[in-house]
């Protein structure tokens, strides 16, 4: 047993596995790579300069009941020989299928880690070990190749991954099945041999006894060669992520419902960055979607990179829907589009005033002031703000939500503008025309679209002795 437990501890150092004093939970089923991993475990954590302080942990699954109870007394006793604590979760997973619908394995594999995240938090362990082997990884780049995974899938498992506060470690992934089954044999180490791992019913036992075997008639390294794939992938993905980062931070931003990128930058990016970022980019939103759809993130991308302007949104499943808007890719709920039935009125029954609009995020000032240098000059400081003649007004001002056939006279035309051809030729996203508010004076003339247009009323000239000024300040202000 000594020449793996050297490996492995060169491995943990290598990767970073572990640090002097952790605590670790040691996932044990009682078969030959988790007892290996025990022993071997158990060999580091008696070193000086580890110290490692070691819970093993076993799960009855409820499958086998006879054999499952013997395996766990095997494995209590075993723990208890090494001097360690040890932690049982008897579970009935048949039930648990009926009642969630899963197959066997998804709901193994989910209630099993569960119990081991909480044997973690209850003993504050920095990590849970897990035996997974060189064949394990050369079984899962298969099996992730016949479904067509891309490069992140083909990485295979990871040596370390971080999950709810815990890394996740495989020290033996480098290791073969035949090395740890000899290594237990002149060790004289017992385990016990789960005869469901003999039935080619599931995938994974299809593909290490049917699948392999065959195609390794054509490859007598397969295994090897699989296992330098996932190697090989597992590095350039890890430096594909650090640009999917980097141009996730200078790309993207967050407008309160959702998550947005720009046409121009997204598309100078490489197309497997652009894949990746889009990829990112849901996981980030919190909704039921695939963990992996080439297909949506290929038409989200496709549609992005397109030259013509144009409008178009795509359902996403788990309620998420994505939007091109002129030159803006928008992530938003399906129920944004609700905003579009948000109704208010704000009377503005004297000046000066303030009025907050509830649920956008904007607030309206009104100010009056004597005519001159000052007040002229605030013509000229952007569309979010905008001067009156105060005296040409028509009072009391409303602030309300935008309505269907809207109309304004727009200063230097002739005529009045449909506010919805205002806010075209000005380029608003339509799922953001009815965040905007509309000011109208006491005969329902629409006065300001703020940030957008004033109209041609009460327009301040030489003669204006009093000038009333509107300001919008929004929230990120």
């Amino acid at each position: 047993m000594y020449p793996l437990v050297e490996r492995v501890r060169r491995t943990g150092e290598e990767y970073g596995l572990w640090s002097p004093g952790d605590c670790i939970v040691v996932a044990v089923s009682g078969g030959p790579d988790s007892v290996a991993l025990l022993h071997i475990m158990h060999a580091i954590a008696s070193r000086t300069d580890q110290r490692l302080n070691l819970v093993c942990a076993h799960i009855n699954h409820g499958f086998r009941p006879e054999a499952s109870r013997e395996e766990a007394e095997f494995v209590q006793s075993l723990a208890r020989q090494l001097d360690m604590p040890f932690e049982l979760a008897n579970l009935d997973i048949p039930t648990y299928m009926k009642e969630s619908g899963k197959g066997a394995q998804l709901a193994a594999r989910e209630k099993r880690y569960e119990f081991l995240h909480a044997v973690a938090c209850k003993y504050g362990a920095a990590s849970i070990a897990l035996a997974h082997h060189a064949d394990d990884q050369a079984e899962t780049v298969m099996m992730r190749i016949l479904r067509g995974s891309g490069a992140s899938g083909l990485a295979g498992m990871r040596m370390k991954r971080r999950e709810k506060n815990v890394n996740l470690i495989r020290p033996l992934l480098r290791i073969y099945k035949a090395e740890i089954l000899k290594a237990c044999q002149d060790a004289e180490i017992p385990y016990r041999i789960d005869s469901s791992n003999l039935q080619n019913k599931y995938a994974r036992n299809a593909i290490r006894l049917d699948v392999l075997p065959f195609l390794g008639q054509y490859n007598g390294q397969l295994a090897e060669s699989l296992n330098r794939l996932a190697d090989t992938l597992g590095e350039e993905d890890d430096y594909l992520q650090q640009l999917t980062d980097r141009a996730y931070q200078e790309l993207v931003t967050s407008d309160g419902e959702g998550l947005a990128f720009q046409i121009e930058p997204f598309g100078t990016l490489h197309a497997a960055l652009q894949r990746r970022l889009i990829k990112l980019i849901l996981n980030y939103l919190p909704f039921c979607l695939e963990e992996s759809d080439f297909v949506k993130i290929e038409r989200v991308r496709q549609g992005a990179i397109q030259s013509a302007p144009t409008t178009w949104s795509l359902d996403l499943g788990g309620g998420l829907q994505c939007v091109r808007e002129y030159d803006t890719v928008r992530f938003i709920p399906n129920a944004a589009g609700g905003i579009e039935d948000l109704r208010y009125t704000y009377r503005v029954d004297s000046i000066p005033a303030e009025v907050e609009i509830q649920g956008l995020g904007t607030n309206l000032l009104f100010t009056q002031t004597a005519a001159g240098q000052d007040a002229m000059s605030k013509m000229t400081h952007g569309k979010d703000s905008a001067v009156f003649d105060a005296d040409e007004l028509v009072y009391p001002l409303t602030v309300r939500s935008r309505q269907p056939g809207d109309t304004m006279k727009v200063m230097g035309l002739n005529g009045t503008k449909k506010v919805k051809d205002i806010f075209i030729d000005e380029k608003v996203p339509p799922s953001l025309r009815s965040r905007i508010p509309i000011v109208t004076d006491g005969q329902g003339r629409i006065l300001w679209i703020p940030g957008i247009r004033r109209s041609s009323i009460a327009a301040v000239g030489q003669h204006t002795s009093s000038v009333l000024l509107m300001t919008v300040v929004r929230d990120a202000e």
